[in-house]
């Protein structure tokens, strides 16, 4: 019986020894870390001693890791394609009913006017004061729009939107007075379109947490079938003529004339935009 068991016995003498090298050798530079005397070693400085030790079991756990992250299955169209489309079709089952009934009734609830074949997207809208939003017909609200309306400028700040024009996601629309969107517009992703600065521009006064002078807020217009670029930030007091064109980014401080196409901060007319296409004057 003991013939048989010195082999088990000087196996796990020699898994110990192992265990013990890997340990003195990768943990050796950061003794002083978990020594009687000093901090312990955390698990970011175990983290780092076994990306940087030479050991071989280290340099094994390091390959093992690498093999873990890296790993893939083949991808047969035979199964990639069906399993693609039972997902789509379940997602698109799913994005239905959440906007049917859920995203679409929570908006139109806080609507003072709803026209005909009102859309939103999946998501339910960020509305955060109380206001007046009065949709035409095919609108369309895409993803996740916020819209905020001040309290004391005036005593319903109104938003309308008109007939057929669709809206981004991630677009912000602050309300203070008014902000008019006529119809057949197309406003990107991520624009802001504000009546309102938000803090007062006299630093003593921003320092009290005072609002914006009552001046500071005045209405927004923007015409038929203007097309906003993603990113594109509209100031207060503006008018955006029929037809123009923002381009992505642009800063809108004054007022854009009818067929116009401005871009930069603060935007500036660099063309016309005409029946076929934009002119664009030379050195723009």
């Amino acid at each position: 019986m003991d013939q048989v068991k010195v082999p088990d016995q000087a196996m796990r003498t020699s898994w110990l020894a192992c265990i013990s090298s890997l340990i003195e050798e990768v943990f050796q530079p950061w003794e002083h870390l978990y020594s009687p005397r000093g901090p312990s070693l955390s698990t970011s400085s175990y983290r780092k001693a076994l990306a940087t030790s030479h050991h071989p079991w280290a340099i094994r756990l390091r390959a093992l890791r690498s093999a873990v992250r890296g790993f893939t299955l083949p991808a047969p169209k035979a199964v990639t394609v069906p399993y693609r489309m039972a997902y789509t079709g379940v997602r698109g089952v799913v994005h239905a009913v959440r906007r049917v009934l859920i995203a679409e009734p929570i908006f139109k609830s806080y609507c003072t006017v709803v026209g005909k074949r009102v859309r939103t997207g999946v998501f339910v809208h960020w509305v955060m004061g109380r206001g007046r939003i009065i949709l035409g017909d095919d609108v369309l609200l895409d993803g996740k729009i916020s819209f905020s309306f001040a309290a004391r400028f005036v005593d319903m700040p109104t938003l309308r939107i008109g007939d057929r024009t669709n809206i981004g996601h991630g677009c912000a629309i602050i309300v203070g007075e008014a902000v008019t969107i006529g119809s057949d517009c197309r406003i990107a992703s991520g624009v802001q379109i504000r009546d309102s600065p938000g803090h007062p521009v006299e630093p003593e006064a921003r320092r009290r947490g005072e609002p914006p002078p009552r001046s500071a807020v005045r209405p927004i217009t923007i015409e038929d079938n203007v097309w906003i670029g993603s990113q594109a930030i509209v100031q207060a007091g503006v008018t955006i003529g029929q037809g123009s064109v923002v381009s992505s980014g642009a800063v809108v401080m004054n007022d854009v004339p009818p067929y116009s196409l401005v871009a930069g901060n603060p935007a500036r007319r660099i063309g016309i935009v005409t029946a076929a296409t934009p002119t664009i004057p030379e050195g723009s």
